[in-house]
């Protein structure tokens, strides 16, 4: 079949965290689905990027290691796992959009299917799939709804 695009092997109703949500939240998603990353939409549904593992990472690092020109070798900071635990809950009463990023690719739903998987394989992480007129979340691309998708197929 051919015309196929996006849509057809879009997730249409993905986890999403609201702006409003917390870190904690966020975190919970991480940790029960094993997400790297979670969309973060508005009110009506509008997408406005996304929350990530990345971001824990950071929040979780001591300042000096993730601040602009900071540092390069920590291996001197003998921080323990409590330590970290330590950093990262001061963070999960703070919402989401602390961790909002924009750096993932998104596409709209009639994005041809083999530009969608190129974008896939670029991009290595599930791909928003947004309404280009109104910036609203229509649903997510990922490695798994791709592979159901094809394994589905009849030969």
């Amino acid at each position: 079949m051919s015309g196929q695009t996006a849509r057809d092997v879009m997730d249409p109703n993905p986890t999403v965290l609201a702006a409003t949500d917390t870190i904690g939240k966020g975190i919970g998603y991480v940790m029960e689905k094993r997400f790297r990353n979670v969309p973060i939409v508005d009110g009506e549904g509008g997408y406005l990027g996304i929350f990530g593992v990345n971001c824990l990472l950071r929040l979780a690092l001591p300042q000096a290691a993730v601040m602009e020109q900071g540092l390069t070798d920590i291996s001197f900071v003998s921080d323990s796992l409590r330590d970290l635990r330590r950093r990262l809950q001061a963070y999960v009463d703070q919402p989401v959009t602390i961790c909002l990023s924009d750096e993932a690719t998104v596409i709209g739903p009639d994005t041809p299917l083999l530009e969608t998987l190129l974008v896939l394989y670029h991009s290595r992480r599930s791909i928003p799939v947004v309404n280009p007129q109104d910036k609203r979340l229509l649903g997510v691309v990922s490695y798994w709804d791709v592979g159901k998708a094809i394994l589905a197929q009849e030969l």
